[in-house]
């Protein structure tokens, strides 16, 4: 199956320039959504994690159904104040501002080997900044798993210290 075709681009979209990738007709697709979770649970395996990792929020629809596929604890990654019970916190740069990401205190044990999920690796920020948060809590990245990766925006090399992989690559003139 080709995902791309079940994946479309609108242009300038949020804003002039943008080429928006817009997962929501693989969504609607039971087969390519089932065939995407099926591909990402392979790559999740060899990783051997004891936990997924899912950023708000578009990596949650992906994160779920591997954990509950593969029987493993789902870990939420939230923007600030989401999060009702003590949290560790990560704040990071962003091309305009800053943001945060936060995690419950306990849902991270020592040592825990965890695989961030996330939809698009684009810059590589939000992924880099969980990546520390969750180093931070005492886990250990495990790697990091993408539906999309977009080539040329420097998100690979913002992880190069982490094993990561996407199931459909995308150049900017694409």
């Amino acid at each position: 199956m080709q995902l791309k075709d079940y994946i479309h681009t609108v242009a300038d979209f949020p804003q002039p320039g943008i080429r928006f990738r817009d997962i929501t007709p693989l969504l609607n697709n039971p087969q390519a959504y089932m065939y995407a979770i099926n591909s990402l649970a392979e790559l999740v395996k060899a990783m051997q994690p004891d936990a997924l990792v899912g950023i708000e929020s578009r990596g949650f629809i992906f994160a779920a159904p591997l954990a509950h596929q593969l029987g493993l604890p789902l870990v939420l990654v939230r923007k600030p104040g989401k999060l009702p019970r003590d949290t560790h916190t990560f704040d990071y740069d962003l091309e305009y501002g800053q943001d945060r990401v936060e995690v419950h205190r306990d849902d991270i044990r020592d040592g825990q080997r965890l695989v961030i999920i996330d939809d698009v690796l684009a810059t590589g920020g939000t992924a880099r900044a969980t990546a520390s948060l969750l180093e931070q809590a005492g886990g250990r990245v495990a790697g990091l798993l993408f539906l999309i990766g977009l080539n040329g925006l420097g998100g690979a090399g913002r992880l190069n210290d982490y094993r990561n992989e996407w199931l459909v690559a995308y150049d900017l003139d694409e």
